[in-house]
């Protein structure tokens, strides 16, 4: 059935130009060479393999380590990568995890191709089909269920939101969490209540995973069985380690490479690992391993006999394979059933199959950076949801600017928010110097933002350093790619060095990677260096920002995506510098209103106080 609904046609649009911009971007071809690829963040290389092993499903995987600081921001958990070396056949996989200079991935192949471990390997991203193909899908197929498709058209506003009956029952609530504030609870209660949607908005500090694990505990406590979901692993570990130390009964699907101890316990293999089954799938890896050593003696030159021989080795590895997955399957299901909660990133979850399964509650954290499309393959999973987020800071990240221009990085949280009403607001922060959140308060936030007593302050905690005229330009890397400004990173040094100002509990950010790669030779190897968009979600100490532009044009480029500087100005919890060139920036109404600000409640300096 051809789809009718403009709404779903346009994501369809999105998922198309998002699926063609990856092919482009992330060829390694005459076009594209190796060395671009680098300077754009789409490759890491060279990598040095530090283990081997077989995973999941009997799959190779390796750890790595990169032989010097790179940007790796578009390398996300789960990404699709391809593993390469120079002049052979790279082999498909997928990004376990990679923080800091170490990582993980899992190759699509029989086993390690030869040269894994030759000089010239290296890791690039790669078109994610297999997740494009999925939500291409989902959205082929949604106006054929009814009840989602009821719900689609109401949070796209064209049909009208129906009212259910909330359960008043909520009063009785005892709480687990004796510390909640008074807009933690409320969102508590309403997660009991029986809405079909609830949209809880948490800006920075506010504790929403910690409201959330409350809401979760309430509703199994009710007999409701929930599925959890965010966007990045890291969000849905940190809910599940709040509901394992409370008790609940988790089950953690998908990648469980990178969970620590606690969380891994509680994944399918986890739980199975000393079990009857268990020992029966390590004699099978054991087998599978034999034969792709036998395989593997055919090496790269060999005749069609020897090929043949080859290729039935690897047809036994494959079927080998599949009653692995068989029988982890079967086992899995009956930890499926018995489990509380069960937890996963949107793909993760829909590879576990539990369509077959009822969830009374769908739960999405970080919903301000999922793309639509990918909340729309988990919703069928259960009856009612909850989204949890803050479409106020940085919205899901997309290659295709034509997509991005028609919405394609509007995530569901901001869609839902504008529609299903009333969103429920977690009005008390605990991160910041009530200071350094003033700004963000009353520039997104209406004033409505409270800061705990504890954080009040009329100390300066909010410092802009103004470059005008000191003749600290930007100017553009080696590469041609990226801005930076070294004038601003010699006043960070300054900084350190007059302001007492401790490199270790101290982070420096900016908008713009090419001064993150200056940054990282030229400051003390103790502080935390990221790009902001990296650096959403944590918190430092003490926040250094360089903001990089400087011309006599008053063009600032993407610092006019307000909602990255919000993110960047709500990451400090004592002290907050911006470095920053007053008359680029003068001519932008937000960067005028942050300037204003420090002049009322922070401290205004130029850069003439120190000598450069």
């Amino acid at each position: 059935m051809a789809v009718s609904n403009p709404y779903i046609k346009n994501l369809l649009t999105c998922i198309n130009l998002e699926e063609k911009e990856q092919v482009e971007r992330y060829s390694l071809d005459q076009q594209h060479s190796l060395k671009q690829l680098k300077v754009e963040g789409l490759a890491l290389h060279p990598i040095t393999v530090t283990r081997k092993n077989f995973g999941y499903a009997d799959y190779p995987e390796i750890s790595f380590k990169l032989n010097c600081p790179v940007e790796i921001n578009l390398f996300k958990d789960g990404a699709a990568i391809e593993c390469f070396c120079v002049g052979e056949e790279p082999v498909k996989g997928l990004l376990l995890n990679l923080d800091g200079r170490s990582g993980e991935c899992r190759l699509f192949a029989p086993d390690f191709p030869d040269w894994i471990e030759d000089k010239n390997v290296g890791i690039k991203l790669a078109p994610d089909q297999r997740t494009t193909s999925i939500m291409k899908n989902t959205l082929n197929n949604l106006e054929a269920n009814k009840d989602l498709y009821r719900l689609f058209e109401e949070i796209h506003g064209t049909r009208p939101v129906i009212k259910r009956e909330v359960d008043e029952a909520d009063q009785h609530i005892v709480f687990a969490n004796k510390n909640l504030n008074a807009s933690q609870q409320a969102v508590v209660k309403e997660m009991v209540a029986n809405h079909e949607m609830l949209i809880i908005h948490g800006p920075p500090g506010t504790g929403k995973t910690t409201t959330l694990i409350e809401g979760i505990l309430q509703l199994i406590k009710q007999g409701e069985k929930i599925i959890v979901t965010a966007p990045s692993n890291t969000a849905v570990d940190n809910i599940a380690k709040g509901l394992i130390e409370k008790g609940a009964g988790v089950l953690r699907v998908g990648n469980s490479s990178k969970t620590d101890e606690l969380v891994f316990a509680h994944t399918p293999e986890g739980k199975l690992a000393s079990s009857r089954e268990q020992k029966e799938i390590k004699q099978l890896k054991i087998r599978a391993e034999e034969f792709s050593k036998m395989a593997l003696k055919y090496k790269r030159s060999f005749g069609k006999e020897e090929r043949g021989q080859r290729n039935l080795l690897f047809k036994e590895v494959k079927d080998i394979r599949q009653q692995i997955k068989k029988l982890q399957a079967y086992n899995e299901e009956k930890l499926f059933e018995q489990a509380d909660v069960i937890l996963g990133t949107p793909i993760g979850l829909y590879d576990a199959d539990l369509r077959h399964l009822k969830f009374n509650c769908l739960v999405m954290d970080e919903a301000g950076q999922c793309i639509e499309p990918l909340a729309w393959c988990v919703f069928p999973l259960a009856q009612k949801y909850i989204l949890a987020g803050d479409h106020l800071q940085l919205p899901p990240t997309v290659l295709s600017n034509e997509g991005a221009q028609l919405g394609f990085n509007t995530s569901i949280l901001e869609t839902a928010a504008k529609t299903m009403q009333p969103v429920f607001l977690l009005d008390t922060q605990y991160r910041m110097r009530q200071p350094i959140a003033g700004f963000s308060n009353q520039y997104f936030y209406e004033g409505r933002l409270k800061t705990d007593e504890k954080l009040l302050s009329s100390a300066q905690h909010v410092t802009f350093i103004d470059t005008a005229g000191s003749g600290f330009n930007e100017e553009h890397g080696e590469d041609g790619a990226s801005l930076k400004n070294e004038g601003e990173l010699n006043i960070v040094n300054k900084i350190i060095e007059t302001e007492n100002i401790d490199p270790a509990q101290t982070a420096f950010i900016s908008p713009y990677a090419g001064q993150v790669a200056a940054a990282k030779d030229m400051l003390p190897k103790q502080m935390r260096i990221s790009t902001i968009d990296s650096f959403q979600g944590q918190e430092h100490h003490t926040i250094i920002i360089s903001l990089v532009r400087s011309n006599d044009d008053g063009i600032i480029g993407f610092l006019k995506d307000y909602r990255r500087m919000n993110v960047a100005l709500t990451r400090a919890k004592e002290q907050l510098y911006v470095i920053g060139d007053s008359a680029t920036l003068g001519s932008d109404t937000f960067f005028v209103a942050f300037l204003k600000y420090v002049e009322a409640f922070g401290y205004y300096r130029t850069v003439w106080e120190w000598d450069l």
